[in-house]
């Protein structure tokens, strides 16, 4: 899909989603793929934002008087049953936050599913086990798409976060049942969409996390269409040697300092901002010293672990005073203190922004919701990777089996 492609698509996005809404699911078995891939420790989960985001979706499901099965998957097993990513934590707090009562099956198709479905009433919420145990899932099998649909009269897909894989949950079942879109798949799609149709301007994009090479796509695309682009993180190390300066034993990406270079040099190349000066430390660790430099004094003994706050006030500044706002990456290590500071200022201009603003990224949402602005936001998307895919201008396998497009 070409950028034109996508500018077209987002502006009929809307009217060509088959979304759930309208439909009566009234006595209905419904399968419905959710994004429940959230951190676990000790048997507890520890960040709930995925199961929160899924919860408006579920209700309705209830409130119509559907039996509601959720799968989803946790982690990477890798296609073996692994404990510590059994999906009984994530039924637990989701029973919690929801206020219902969750059955957990620990089966994700077979005999034990279609009994425990066959059972239910309607408002009542199953949660099948970690689809990922199966390595037919991410193998997109077909058996095992037409074993996990059998028991179901429909299946609606709200895992955006999933939408960019073509999985059996994903994309499988719907070969074998009616299928729609869920109100946190629509949102973010809508969300997303409004960005590139048209956005409000100055439109600005932020950048940060480790690697240019997971970004380079969305930059490219992005590029010719935004007023500003800020990078930060450990990224911007990739740039900043490309413009010959000295980083120290910063991040690198040597086999990307050609291509950006080129970047830098486009057309299109002025609209990037990079830092001006850094917070360095002599290791990769919570207790190292911080250091401020400028960035064409970087010691040859120290690494980049935040952006310095001149940088930080310059990015704030742009962000605040933008129309549309797209954020992706931290600026620099924000879990440390220390080295938070880059991070917290693009956020805090997020939050008193009175434009369209989206967050995107696990890092970064982590980073909003740990600094107390996520309900300062317009959007704060569930899918960092999908969300990337779609501004790059690709197609989701999960949307088209919706007829997202084509129609």
């Amino acid at each position: 899909m070409t950028h034109s492609d996508w500018e077209t698509f987002s502006r009929n996005s809307s009217s060509r989603l088959r979304e759930m809404l309208g439909v009566d699911f009234s006595g209905k078995r419904v399968l419905l793929r959710s994004d429940l891939n959230v951190p676990i420790s000790g048997g507890r989960v520890t960040d709930t934002y995925r199961i929160e985001a899924s919860l408006g979706t579920i209700q309705y499901l209830r409130s119509q008087g559907a039996v509601v099965a959720v799968c989803s998957h946790l982690g990477r097993p890798g296609g073996e049953v692994v404990p510590s990513l059994r999906m009984q934590p994530v039924a637990d707090s989701l029973a919690a936050l929801g206020e219902f009562s969750v059955r957990a099956i620990r089966s994700v198709v077979g005999g034990e599913v279609t009994a425990a479905v066959n059972a239910a009433s309607a408002g009542d919420v199953l949660l099948l086990e970690n689809v990922r145990f199966d390595p037919r899932e991410t193998a997109h099998d077909r058996e095992f798409a037409g074993a996990l649909a059998a028991p179901f009269d429909a299946f609606v897909l709200d895992a955006f976060g999933t939408a960019h894989r073509a999985h059996a949950s994903t994309v499988g079942v719907t070969d074998f049942l009616p299928s729609y879109a869920g109100s946190l798949l629509s949102s973010e799609i809508r969300a997303l969409g409004q960005l590139l149709d048209q956005p409000e301007r100055p439109f600005t994009v932020v950048l940060g996390g480790a690697k240019v090479s997971d970004k380079l796509k969305v930059i490219e695309a992005l590029l010719p269409h935004v007023d500003k682009m800020l990078i930060g993180g450990g990224m911007c190390f990739t740039a900043l040697r490309a413009k010959g300066l000295e980083i120290g034993t910063s991040l690198v990406e040597v086999d990307m300092v050609e291509k950006v270079r080129s970047l830098l040099a486009s057309e299109h190349g002025s609209k990037i901002v990079l830092p001006t000066d850094m917070v360095v430390g002599p290791t990769f660790s919570e207790d190292a010293s911080p250091t401020l430099v400028d960035v064409e004094e970087m010691p040859s003994d120290q690494m980049g672990l935040d952006i310095g706050p001149e940088s930080a006030k310059r990015f704030a500044r742009i962000v605040a005073t933008s129309r549309s706002v797209f954020w992706n990456g931290p600026m620099g290590v924000f879990e440390w203190e220390s080295f938070r500071g880059g991070t917290s200022a693009v956020a805090g201009a997020m939050a008193i922004s009175t434009g369209f603003t989206i967050v995107g990224g696990g890092d970064s949402v982590a980073a909003i919701r740990m600094l107390g602005f996520d309900g300062q936001i317009t959007h704060v998307s569930t899918g960092g990777g999908a969300g990337l895919k779609l501004l790059e201008g690709e197609a989701l396998p999960g949307l088209t089996a919706l007829q997202i497009e084509g129609n």
